[in-house]
């Protein structure tokens, strides 16, 4: 073992879980639409795009058809002239994450084809929002 240069051993610090305070945000905003608003959470869906994943599994779902900038959660319901409602959800701040330029340029998108695409900062915010699009009128489509 001659000249061997041993490392003196360093334990790794311990982190803090990582807390998804999006998720769990978003989680308690679909447990109040199930109890307040069943027919709504019948309705409404999330579209799983963001998250840890490996490289190939990632690669795999853009080939499916993922995209970058989609928001969170739609509702397929007709008011106030729109198609749906799209809402790109955000905790609450100050633990909320900025919006990045995919997912503006998707809102843009998406309210440019007809749909009502909006950023909701939290629970209660995504709630009251859902709330006033449902107070519109349901649009109707003129044969």
């Amino acid at each position: 073992m001659i000249g061997v240069k041993l490392k003196a051993f360093k334990p790794k610090k311990a982190r803090a879980p990582r807390v998804d305070r999006e998720g769990l945000e978003q989680a308690a905003l679909m447990r109040e639409l199930a109890l307040s608003l069943p027919n709504i959470f019948d309705l409404i869906y999330h579209v799983p795009n963001g998250g840890q994943r490996h490289k190939a599994v990632a690669a795999k779902l853009k080939e499916q058809g993922v995209k970058a900038g989609v928001p969170d959660l739609v509702l397929p319901m007709a008011r106030g002239g729109y198609f749906g409602l799209y809402l790109e959800f955000k905790a609450t701040p100050p633990n909320d994450a900025p919006v990045s330029s995919s997912q503006y340029a998707c809102i843009r998108r998406l309210n440019e084809q007809g749909y009502l695409a909006i950023v909701c900062r939290g629970h209660f915010d995504a709630m009251e929002s859902i709330r006033a699009y449902l107070k519109l009128p349901v649009t109707v489509v003129a044969a």
